[in-house]
């Protein structure tokens, strides 16, 4: 009987068969062993009282002192609603808009018109995050162009970018505006790889487009809705720190302030490396739990899952 190899020796077997895959990945594995593995030591500053003289290794272990700091402050509570609130809204908002918008695109008839709407609406991607911001504050602030011609209508200004209560609606919707066409792309090839005669079959049994769209299409983007559900749950936390930051001030600042923000004030301005250390781990872990919660859920009841 023939002895089975270990794995180390299949390993250097299939290496020497597919020298040139494993060639193309080499890059890839040095990044992420680089830039995700080694710095995970550092994570060792959210138990200890770091100073510089000292250093990453020689700095006294402090335990969970830098935890109970965070979850007995007073801004904690606010901070973690802000977070949960704002990221389930974009979230609920950046799934929708591009299912609907991928659905009603996939019925024009007309192919030119077709790729014209779908290039109009993927080109604010590129907008980098500084040009966006600056272009809601020409819009949108109080001596924005928007408000200029409500005033010059006598129908009064609205206070969008300093009011904490126009703050998130400001921040998801415009974020919705920028990333529809491309968040739209796997929706629309999904769509394109839909069998054409189960639609033809509905048609001849007198099926609406609404049921259609119901009964095949939805059907068709389940898988593909579920999957990209999961992968945004588990970064439902971090939410989009540059535009939060550049969209702060004062007047919206107790529905902007959230985690993302939090850990750059307290470890970049502050200089507390250890306590911003702290709140990232606890961001960190918060969102595995919730990405294999989801995914256990969504394999559980529906049959899909990552892994």
């Amino acid at each position: 009987m023939e002895k089975k190899k270990g794995y180390f020796s299949r390993l250097g077997k299939d290496v020497k068969v597919n020298s040139i895959l494993y060639i193309m990945i080499l890059p890839v594995t040095v990044y992420y062993i680089l830039f995700s593995y080694v710095p995970m030591a550092g994570v060792q500053l959210a138990f200890k009282d770091y100073q510089i003289k000292l250093g990453i290794w020689g700095s006294p272990w402090i335990g969970f002192d830098h935890f109970q700091r965070l979850f007995s402050g007073y801004q904690f509570q606010r901070i973690m609603v802000n977070t949960v609130v704002l990221a389930l809204y974009g979230l609920v908002l950046g799934m929708l808009t591009p299912v609907i918008f991928s659905l009603l695109l996939n019925y024009v008839r007309s192919r030119r018109w077709k790729k014209t709407i779908q290039m109009v609406t993927y080109l604010p991607y590129f907008i980098s995050t500084v040009v966006m911001v600056g272009m809601l504050k020409i819009f949108l602030d109080d001596n924005g162009m928007f408000n200029v011609i409500m005033n010059l209508l006598g129908l009064g200004g609205v206070r969008f970018m300093s009011s904490a209560n126009m703050f998130r609606h400001v921040f998801t919707w415009s974020g919705v505006w920028q990333g529809l066409g491309f968040s739209s792309v796997i929706y629309i090839a999904t769509l394109s790889n839909a069998d054409m005669q189960v639609h033809e079959a509905a048609i001849v049994d007198g099926a609406s487009i609404w049921r259609r769209i119901w009964h095949i299409d939805l059907i068709e983007l389940r898988p593909t809705i579920l999957l990209l559900l999961i992968l945004g749950l588990g970064g439902v936390i971090n939410v989009g720190f540059e535009k939060i930051l550049l969209m702060q001030n004062q007047l919206n600042f107790s529905t902007s302030e959230v985690l993302s923000t939090y850990i750059y004030k307290v470890g970049l301005l502050n200089n507390d490396y250890g306590f911003s250390t702290a709140v990232g781990l606890f961001n960190s872990v918060v969102s595995m739990v919730l990405l294999l919660t989801a995914n256990r859920t969504a394999k559980k009841f529906a049959g899909y899952s990552l892994w």
